[in-house]
């Protein structure tokens, strides 16, 4: 019997008849068993992918406002076939999660993805808790640096630069996972960024991909690994961390963060006058937390101290809530305009045959109405709320902030915190400080969702419904800091802040009210050469975008 009969015959009861024999007897109730769980190595019948191959093209040619943005339509279209070739013969449960996530990453939006919190728990039973390497790491160009170690091996720690893990140059495996990795645009830093792995997710792209792309069979991970600052190469064996650990060490992090009603941020005084506000996430729709009054209390205990200047560090922070916009509200003394773009969406109503396979938290997602108005180019411009303003304004608030403002940033801010920065640099409201953001400055899609459910293969797709797209010629690219910083090994291996050591070494230097920052400013470390607005809603793929 096929996994779906067995299915759609869970839980029948049967009972015998009255002229039965047994009719006296009591009823006997049979159980059919539960159908298995999916596993990783579970085939799907070609026929059945291609039709889920279907489902998916329609979709997303129907309702994908970014769809075209980065590609042409005969780009998509190849992307397809080569989706439907794939597909002409049985595939593995994990072999066509895969294939998804290639044709996904295809389409170059940092939304738009196999979402690993979207999936079913079946699934995600099935091929996101695989063990996992022992050490949390980043990229410095195509360089695995350990930042913390969780081996039993000592010699593995932070500065240990990996060569190979299971004989595979690392280089290699990061070149494979980028065709996963997803990013707007072509901004592969942030496609980088996302293959890190830093514990502050109980999902983190690398730890689903690698053994996915690279299976195996072995109770141990073989490395070759340097030490920091030294040329000898040694091969280690080390156990690898299950899934559970890996758990525990995110949820130590976390500490009380993991509560409902927990604080996501606090402000410290790096002294008594420079004030420091880390924010590793914005993602608060499921938050009991008035965090909206404890920016009110930040900004009141920096102007209680005269504070002279304020560093946020949103290094790590992919978005969620509009947390910018109330931070910006602070910041100024006259309205400020945010980036100016048209918001468009594919469909003013989906079509009822796509209806069975959209799931949101918003049933009004599914027809626009009149806030959908005839546009161009296959688009309706979307009007929502009686809101028509392009931009639209932010309006001041108290307690205003009026010292100076250092902004830490990463290739990981793509979405609502590479809109801050965006309204930062636009209005000249303090100096971006770190690594080019995620993000594109061609516009980004989100702030509408549906949740793509194939339902062959079992497996969801993000599907993201407003296009921001701002006016102009705009570079393929997320923003340049004013003052790059690029951390080298030296600094990891000694757990040393580059970024925030190059604001104190501004600090040091004579002061101004209100630095007035450009693209150009002379970085003080490393260099490199080289919102819009979302509707108001949280964003369902930022850091842990797990469905309401």
């Amino acid at each position: 019997m096929s996994s779906r009969h067995a299915a759609a015959c869970l839980g029948l009861i049967m009972t015998l008849g009255a002229g039965s024999p047994m009719a006296s007897q009591p009823a006997i109730r049979v159980q059919v068993a539960s159908p298995p769980s999916p596993l990783a190595d579970t085939q799907i019948r070609a026929a059945d992918l291609q039709a889920d191959v279907a489902i998916l093209r329609r979709a997303y040619e129907t309702l994908h406002p970014g769809l075209y943005r980065y590609n042409t339509p005969a780009q998509i279209d190849a992307a397809f076939r080569a989706l439907e070739l794939e597909f002409q013969q049985d595939r593995t449960l994990a072999e066509a999660y895969l294939a998804f996530s290639v044709l996904a990453a295809k389409v170059k939006c940092g939304h738009t993805y196999a979402n690993f919190f979207n999936q079913s728990s079946a699934v995600q039973a099935a091929l996101f808790q695989s063990p996992r390497i022992p050490f949390y790491f980043r990229w410095l160009g195509d360089r695995m640096i350990v930042t913390r170690s969780f081996a039993s091996d000592p010699r593995i720690r932070a500065g240990t630069q990996v060569l190979t893990l299971n004989g595979v140059p690392v280089a290699e495996i990061l070149a494979r996972l980028m065709t996963v990795a997803r990013a707007d645009g072509n901004n592969d830093a942030k496609r980088v960024a996302y293959l890190q792995v830093d514990g502050t997710s109980r999902y983190e792209a690398f730890d689903i991909y690698w053994p996915l792309f690279f299976p195996s069979t072995t109770p141990l991970v073989t490395l070759r690994v340097r030490d920091s600052g030294a040329s000898h190469v040694r091969t280690i064996e080390v156990p690898p961390v299950t899934y559970v650990d890996r758990l525990a060490a995110v949820a130590a992090s976390a500490g009380s963060g993991a509560a409902a009603d927990a604080p996501l941020w606090e402000l410290r005084l790096l002294d008594d006058r420079v004030g420091y506000l880390r924010m590793p996430s914005w993602v608060l729709y499921n938050s009991k937390w008035n965090w909206h009054a404890s920016l009110d209390e930040t900004f009141a205990t920096l102007a209680t101290r005269r504070a002279t200047d304020l560093v946020i560090d949103l290094r790590g922070n992919e978005g969620g809530s509009d947390v910018g916009d109330v931070i910006v509200s602070h910041l100024i003394a006259a309205p400020v305009p945010r980036q100016a773009v048209t918001r468009l969406v594919r469909y003013r109503a989906v079509p009822d045959d796509l209806v069975p396979y959209l799931d949101t938290w918003d049933p009004s997602f599914k027809n626009w109405g009149a806030a959908a108005i005839d546009s161009t180019d296959r688009f309706y411009r979307l009007r929502r709320d009686a809101d028509d303003d392009p931009g639209g304004i932010i309006a001041p608030a108290l307690p205003r902030f009026t010292g100076r403002l250092w902004v830490l940033v990463s290739a990981t801010n793509s979405s609502a915190t590479f809109e801050f920065a965006q309204t930062v640099r636009q209005n000249h409201l303090g100096t971006l400080v770190g690594q080019p953001t995620g993000g594109n400055q061609r516009g980004i899609n989100g702030g509408a969702f549906f949740f793509l459910r194939l339902p062959h293969s079992g497996l969801e797709l993000d599907l993201p419904l407003i296009g921001q797209f701002p006016d102009g010629d705009r570079p393929d690219a997320g923003l340049q800091p004013d003052i790059v910083v690029v951390p080298t090994v030296k600094d990891i291996a000694r757990n040393r802040d580059a970024e925030l050591d190059a604001v104190r070494a501004r600090l040091r230097r004579p002061t101004q009210l209100r630095p007035s920052p450009s693209p150009e400013s002379s970085p003080s470390r490393q260099t490199t050469p080289s919102n819009n607005r979302l509707q108001r809603t949280a964003l369902r793929a930022a850091a842990e975008p797990e469905r309401r």
